[in-house]
């Protein structure tokens, strides 16, 4: 088969040899190694996704293997993604314009693409993440200054994330009387012009937030816990120190089930979950990152074959389907 890989612009960059990224291990599981392997793998980035005559192209490197590691040759191909039996859309936010744009691009196409691009254009990681409210942190969105004021005073310390980034990247930590609070709330909000999510802090936060992985309808044991670093109070840095084993609850098993198969019918088939104390503090269903090898390593196996199986199980059921 021909499976085509969407990933990041960094990720092109650095992709040889880059094993703390999921996309390595799926592309080398499909790609060569035995069992599911065998197929075709081709990478490209949102930038060069095309529309011709009304149909979606994709100007696309093929991968190969050499000494068990994968690379790509540098010649570039136009292939017509119809022509492709499987896309899997895997960029990193910001969801800005450029990311959008390329999901509406991918309209074009009929071939089976995971996630679905309609259903990560139409969720939001932050704000969708209101659909499990059960599950989560006491929490609003707004842009109203005087409500997220509101929210400190009632809560005495919250976290503002904004909605289209990733990784981390701009969540701030506010307590009542900090000095600098209108000053962040307006920088947050863009002078009261850009929706935030706000949720209740979680002292818990300082034990690491669990990563909890969706494939399916189901959840996968396994998981990790990401730890903050010495100068955050979050998780900031892709490191084997500071990620350890993690352990599911039976509550946790049960309430994300009930996610898994939510997220499943909406078309993302792929997610992960930030869990603290047992609350979902975010889903990610652009490029969730399944800590593929800190997994294999703690948990002395190959998550990425049962992954992959599945990847294929759903292809064999769109084609069936088809047929």
């Amino acid at each position: 088969m021909n499976i085509l890989f969407v990933i990041d612009k960094i990720e092109l960059k650095y992709f040889e040899f880059n094993n703390l990224v999921t996309n390595f291990w799926l592309i080398k599981e499909l790609g060569f190694k035995s069992g599911v392997g065998g197929n075709n793998i081709f990478i490209t980035t949102n930038n060069r996704l095309y529309l011709k005559d009304s149909k979606a192209w994709a100007i696309c490197y093929e991968t190969y293997q050499k000494d068990g590691n994968i690379f790509y040759n540098k010649e570039e191909q136009d292939i017509i993604i119809d022509d492709f039996d499987l896309v899997m859309f895997r960029p990193d936010p910001p969801v800005d314009n450029d990311y959008i744009n390329a999901t509406y691009i991918l309209d074009f196409t009929t071939t089976k693409i995971i996630n679905d691009t309609k259903a990560i254009r139409n969720f939001n990681e932050k704000l969708h993440a209101t659909m499990f409210s059960e599950y989560m942190p006491k929490h609003i969105v707004t842009a109203s200054r005087e409500k997220i004021e509101e929210f400190l005073k009632e809560n005495g310390e919250i976290i503002l994330k904004p909605l289209n980034k990733c990784f981390g990247s701009g969540v701030m930590y506010l307590h009542q009387g900090d000095f600098n609070t209108r000053s962040i709330i307006n920088t947050m909000t863009n002078e009261e012009n850009s929706v935030v999510m706000v949720q209740k802090f979680i002292p818990a936060v300082k034990y690491g937030d669990k990563r909890v992985l969706t494939l399916g309808d189901s959840i996968l044991d396994e998981c990790v816990i990401k730890l903050p670093t010495t100068d955050d109070f979050k998780f900031n840095t892709h490191n084997d120190n500071f990620v350890k084993k993690g352990v599911l609850t039976d509550e946790e098993r049960q309430n994300f089930t009930n996610v898994a198969k939510k997220l499943n019918k909406l078309g993302i088939c792929m997610a992960g979950l930030d869990v603290v104390d047992g609350k979902i503090i975010e889903i990610n269903v652009t490029s969730p990152c399944y800590f593929i090898k800190e997994i294999n390593n703690n948990f002395c196996t190959n998550i990425e074959k049962k992954i992959c199986s599945y990847i294929l199980s759903q292809l064999k059921i769109e084609t069936e389907i088809n047929y």
